[in-house]
């Protein structure tokens, strides 16, 4: 963990290039509906997150082809796909693999256990990592099934054909 310098620049990975610009493009639609619906429903998940509401998080699924930019602020909120080369400056990074993340959101996996045997990587304000983990593990329910859910069957059915596939030796990255 880094907790010298708040702003942390992305590293470098694949996902930069038209694919990675494509995919932000066909997914961001998804990502706004998501996050203006659990905002509307979870007001004190962001409200757990005190000052650290304004901090931008990069969520770096690093099997995916880009990183999600996340600023929790509910008066100018951010959850945008973005390619890795034009990832913003952001306060606090989490990197890992996508199902990696999706156990951590609903609290299903012990963040940890993930970053001490390094399939999960935090840079940056580290406070402002756990608070974010701590409004999660507060939440009722399942983030994801709930996401999932808004979707109808076909949401259901894909992250449910998620889960069978992920087996725990995919948790490295």
């Amino acid at each position: 963990m880094n907790t010298g310098d708040p702003a942390v620049s992305p590293m470098p990975l694949p996902g930069s290039g038209m694919i990675s610009r494509l995919a932000c493009g066909v997914v961001q639609p998804i990502l706004t509906r998501i996050v203006r619906r659990i905002a509307a429903r979870h007001p004190s998940l962001f409200a757990r997150l005190g000052p650290h509401q304004g901090t931008d998080f990069l969520i770096d699924p690093v099997d995916l082809p880009f990183a999600l930019h996340l600023r929790p602020d509910p008066q100018a909120l951010v959850f945008r796909a973005v390619p890795r080369n034009a990832a913003p400056v952001v306060g606090a990074a989490i990197r890992g693999r996508f199902m990696l993340l999706l156990e951590l959101v609903d609290s299903e996996e012990d963040g940890d256990a993930a970053f001490f045997s390094r399939d999960l990587e935090v840079t940056g304000d580290t406070e402002a990592v756990v608070r974010l983990r701590n409004a999660l593990d507060d939440m009722d329910g399942s983030l994801a099934e709930e996401t999932a859910a808004m979707f109808g069957p076909p949401g259901r059915a894909i992250l449910a054909r998620l889960r069978r596939g992920y087996t725990p030796d995919m948790k490295r990255t």
